[in-house]
């Protein structure tokens, strides 16, 4: 019978309790085990000698009997002394996925895109900046002459409303 050393959920919604028991693999969760060898209250605070309570002689026992530990309870049984966990290592895990890339290659053309965009437009700038001052002046007071002009029939239109 292959057996395993894992947790079986207690306690209520939203406040997990759980038990360190010996099963058989093929049992449910929370279902038949063997023996209980311990509890996991993850509510309270790390450091608290409360939160994790194991019955070390019974874990060697099923550790050198062959049980598995799940992840979990592998790394209590190593904090206790029981069971050296082997150090995990997998570098592809922070390398984003390919929509992330996509995103990230997508941000950057925008970002290129306004670069060249407000490059172009301080170069303008700096042209017009450097072209003559008087041409500008000019087109500015014939605009302002054209417009009394253009003011004044529509004045004159208004005074003979109010006379007639």
């Amino acid at each position: 019978m292959a057996t395993s050393i894992r947790l079986s959920r207690g306690g209520s919604k939203k406040r997990p309790y759980y038990r360190i028991v010996v099963a058989d693999s093929r049992a449910p969760r929370d279902g038949k085990f063997i023996e209980r060898i311990g509890s996991y209250n993850p509510v309270l605070p790390k450091g608290d000698e409360k939160r994790v309570i194991l019955d070390t002689e019974r874990a060697k026992h099923w550790v050198a009997a062959g049980a598995q530990p799940t992840d979990r309870v592998a790394r209590f049984l190593d904090a206790a002394g029981v069971k050296e966990r082997p150090a995990r290592n997998n570098p592809n895990k922070a390398v984003p996925g390919q929509k992330a890339k996509d995103r990230a290659e997508d941000r950057a053309a925008k970002i290129a895109e306004a670069q060249e965009a407000a490059d172009a437009a301080r170069a303008a700038a700096e042209e017009a900046a450097k072209a003559p001052v008087e041409a500008p002046v000019v087109e500015e007071a014939a605009a302002a002459e054209e417009a009394p002009a253009a003011e004044a029939p529509a004045e004159e239109a208004a005074a003979e409303k109010t006379e007639g």
